[in-house]
């Protein structure tokens, strides 16, 4: 078998600045990957690069042909783990880059099956859940405009970013603006660890679910802290990149957010899965910035989860890649009427 492969830069702009403890940006760019089998069946997959963790479109776009030249080489997409492996023997870290990779791997195979990727892993799509819609931090008045403007949209589960001087003033604006919303609070390791308990005690009174990587993940015996401490489920998301991070975090947390921006695609995700319910944990997939390129395929893991974030394209003014179906947050597998990750140009 003989595969070919392609890549493109996509520059996305946002609907509006989106603001988290780190930063504002107005625009995202992704990279779309192409692999296309003989027959002329092609799988898309996306790279959405973070700064954060050391990755750019410069560097994704200096890696990608290195870990496509292993997929060419192998020839075989079907042979997931090897080339999985073979990229990591070539190139170290760069898990977005492949995770664009993998993530359009897994979109060919299915197609090859001609089966939507959630049947080829065999899942049921009527174990799918809602994913979340994120409110970045803005002065209190826009985040309630918004807050609002997403209920009226369907959404009635946000997360809502904090970490500011203000953290609590924009929670009771979010509060005010959707007032029977379930609502789910992500600091970005923004706060010390006393902060931490000191916010959260004064937060829960507003109804928040749990609160997200309340401090930095280099400190580890402050998440201990502050999860010993609070008065609320605590989640983890910087804390935890691949599945031998899990065990790391198993008695300071509640919940492990995986990405696969992070995690280097769906094959290392589900593996993140597996361990953090081995340990007990509650488990929920997140995104950056994304196209459907990659949000489509992580929509598949939908039935694993207890919790979705994977609202990285709806805070897109335009995706040029149409997905899996989300109406008002819901993971609509079951309506998918193409195999693959459903992910395709408009």
């Amino acid at each position: 078998m003989s595969l070919s492969t392609s890549t493109e830069v996509r520059e996305l702009d946002l609907e509006h600045p989106f603001t988290i403890a780190r930063g504002t940006q107005e625009t995202a760019e992704n990279v779309l990957v192409r692999i296309e089998d003989e027959d002329g069946t092609v799988g898309i997959g996306g790279a959405a690069p973070s700064s954060h963790y050391g990755e750019t479109v410069a560097t994704v776009k200096a890696v990608l042909p290195e870990l496509l030249s292993v997929v060419e080489s192998v020839g075989d997409p079907h042979a997931l783990t090897r080339i999985e492996r073979e990229m990591a023997a070539r190139v170290n870290d760069n898990p977005a880059a492949k995770a664009a990779v993998d993530i359009a791997l897994h979109d060919l195979v299915a197609k090859r099956a001609d089966l939507p990727l959630y049947r080829y892993w065999g899942l049921d799509p009527a174990e799918t859940i809602k994913t979340s819609y994120t409110i970045g931090i803005d002065d209190p008045p826009t985040m309630e405009r918004r807050a609002r403007q997403a209920v009226e949209a369907g959404f009635d589960v946000l997360k809502v970013k904090l970490g500011t001087d203000r953290d609590r003033e924009s929670l009771e604006a979010v509060r005010s603006g959707a007032p029977s919303a379930t609502i789910r609070v992500d600091a970005n390791e923004a706060w010390t660890p006393r902060e931490a308990v000191r916010t959260i005690d004064e937060i829960a009174g507003y109804g928040v679910e749990f609160v997200e990587q309340p401090v930095p993940a280099e400190n580890p015996a402050g998440l201990k802290f502050v999860h010993e401490r609070s008065t609320l489920p605590i989640a983890v998301d910087e804390s935890v990149i691949r599945a031998t991070d899990v065990p790391r975090v198993a008695d300071r947390a509640d919940i492990v957010n995986l990405k696969l921006m992070k995690a280097g695609g769906l094959l290392e995700a589900r593996r993140i899965i597996a361990a953090t319910k081995a340990r007990g944990l509650s488990v929920m997939a997140g995104c950056m910035i994304e196209s459907n390129a990659s949000i489509a395929g992580a929509a598949h893991l939908a039935p694993l989860l207890d919790y979705a974030d994977l609202d990285g394209s709806l805070l897109l003014a335009s995706d040029p890649l149409s997905g899996v179906a989300m109406p008002a947050g819901e993971i609509d597998l079951a309506s998918l009427d193409r195999p693959g990750t459903g992910a395709r140009v408009r």
